[in-house]
């Protein structure tokens, strides 16, 4: 498992996880799908596009494989 910061984009340790859990995502496997995906670091599930650019500090994006 990976854990990253919705704020900076960059994977953070499970201690940085754990005193921030608001604003973390932990990732279980990585976007295999060659589309953009936004996920809500508060609760875990995937947003549309317009939620993540009305909250960019709490939402992750991912990008898929490039072909």
């Amino acid at each position: 498992m990976a854990h990253r910061s919705a704020r900076t984009g960059r994977y953070v340790s499970s201690s940085t996880a754990a005193r921030h859990p608001r604003t973390t995502v932990t990732e279980r496997g990585g976007n295999t799908s060659q589309s953009v995906n936004h996920r809500s670091a508060i609760t875990g599930h995937y947003v549309t596009a317009a939620t993540a650019r009305r909250h960019p500090s709490t939402t992750v994006t991912e990008r898929g494989k490039s072909s």
